[in-house]
């Protein structure tokens, strides 16, 4: 049997989750939207969650469901995904276009990212995945870095898709290079088997995407002042790329009842972009501290969410 990818402390020693089990439900999240503080140690290929501290948890992020309600099946675990929030040094963020031919999530605008090796410290993993689909190798000691939050994953996201045949908590790393978007930009080779496009976002752009974060109610205040397209990069079927003007109305677009496959960017990414914007400006992530075990920490977790500092390139965050 495989090895648990995502643990949880409940009674004082860590356990497993099974594929079934909704982990914002066990560590005590109720009905609210969220998202709710968890504290985490980032292990090599692992996360081990509790809504209370413990010795050696090294981070206390914000955890959100996914808003749909899910049945899912108990003869499998909870897998472990990690995803890259990249920030240039002129504060853009790298998203890309998934394939359509992908089984999972086809055509979605998400950051790079992807499951976790067992053996894997957890930023190794995210920069791998962003070498496999972006080909950008970002030298060490150039870019700094910090975890953002928690998404617990169903797919398909709706019942009406059908069953939900994958369950993921993904962890959204922030990394932010010391290069210009201009700089990554000229090293990005993406891979056309996992990539049909990618494009850089600014933070007026982003704000009016995580607005319409599926289930809030926040998509009556987006600016009036929104380009009516963004530019982005498209693949070709030779090999080539050509210059792509993308509707800002496509990348406003929530979760469809009905229809998979139609272009948006994922719920999950909303929620990453939103944290993106609240660590970018110095704000702390509004959390519910409702239900029956959560815990909020103690005051100096309060006025930070996270409590590491940036770390400088490493595979493993500084103590």
């Amino acid at each position: 049997m495989a090895a648990a990818r995502v643990l949880l402390l409940l009674s004082g020693r860590p356990e497993s989750v099974s594929f079934a089990q909704s982990v914002c439900g066990l560590l005590g999240a109720g009905p609210e939207l969220g998202p709710w503080p968890t504290h985490c140690g980032l292990q090599r290929g692992q996360l081990l969650l509790s809504a209370r501290p413990f010795p050696g948890a090294s981070a206390r992020l914000p955890l959100q469901p996914s808003p749909a309600g899910t049945e899912l099946p108990t003869n499998r675990g909870v897998d472990l995904g990690v995803a890259i929030i990249l920030q240039s040094s002129d504060q853009t963020v790298l998203l890309t276009r998934r394939t359509r031919t992908l089984r999972v999530s086809p055509n979605l605008w998400v950051p790079p990212g992807g499951h976790v090796e067992l053996d894997e410290e957890l930023l190794d993993g995210g920069l791998r995945e962003l070498w496999e689909e972006s080909g950008l190798q970002l030298p060490q000691g150039q870019f700094s870095w910090v975890p953002l939050g928690l998404w617990e994953s169903a797919y398909p996201p709706r019942l009406s898709w059908g069953l939900p045949r994958y369950h993921h908590i993904v962890l959204y790393l922030l990394v932010v290079s010391q290069e210009s978007q201009q700089q990554l930009q000229a090293r990005i080779q993406p891979n056309p088997s996992e990539v049909s496009a990618f494009m850089w976002l600014g933070p007026e752009v982003a704000a009016a995407i995580a607005a319409t974060e599926d289930g809030t109610e926040t998509s009556r205040h987006l600016s009036q002042n929104l380009p009516p397209s963004v530019l982005a990069v498209e693949l070709e079927h030779d090999g080539g790329a050509r210059p792509l003007a993308l509707p800002v109305s496509t990348l406003l677009r929530t979760t469809p009842t009905t229809t998979e496959g139609e272009e948006r960017v994922s719920t999950g990414t909303k929620f990453a972009l939103r944290l993106w914007l609240q660590h970018l400006n110095g704000v702390t992530p509004r959390l519910c501290t409702s239900g029956a075990h959560v815990d909020p920490g103690p005051a100096k977790e309060e006025r930070n969410v996270d409590p590491l500092p940036p770390n400088q390139g490493s595979g493993k965050p500084s103590a």
